[in-house]
C-alpha cells in the first residue's frame, strides 16, 4: 500500500462568504486534477471583543459599546501533487484572506 503524503492549508478570515468561496475554488482546483481532498473542514470561530465607555457619559449611567470580530476557520488537506501545488501559486488570495500551508 502506498502512503500519499497530504498537503494541510489553513485558511483564516473575518469574513465568512469570501471564505466559503475561496476554500470552494481550491477544492475545485484540486478535484478537477483528480487530487484526493478532504474538506474544507469548519474549525471553531474565534470572538474578539471589546467593550469601550461611551462618551460622554456625563452624570448618568455609563453606557457601553461592544464591538466583536470573528474569525472563520477552515481546513483542508490535499494530497501533494506538484499540478495542483502550481495550480494553488497561481490561484489569487483576497486581501482579507490569510492562507498558512504545511507539508
Amino acid at each position: 500500500m502506498s502512503s500519499t503524503k497530504m498537503v494541510k492549508i489553513k485558511v483564516w478570515s473575518t469574513s465568512v462568504d469570501v471564505l466559503n468561496d475561496f476554500t470552494g475554488k481550491i477544492a475545485d482546483i484540486a478535484r478537477k486534477m483528480g487530487v484526493k481532498v478532504s474538506g474544507p473542514i469548519p474549525l471553531p470561530t474565534k470572538k474578539l471583543s471589546i467593550r469601550t465607555l461611551k462618551l460622554p457619559h456625563g452624570e448618568g449611567k455609563k453606557k457601553y459599546e461592544k464591538w466583536e470580530m470573528r474569525i472563520h476557520k477552515r481546513l483542508l488537506y490535499i494530497a501533494a501533487d506538484e499540478r495542483v501545488m502550481k495550480q494553488l501559486i497561481r490561484l489569487r488570495v483576497p486581501p482579507e484572506i490569510w492562507m498558512e500551508i504545511e507539508l
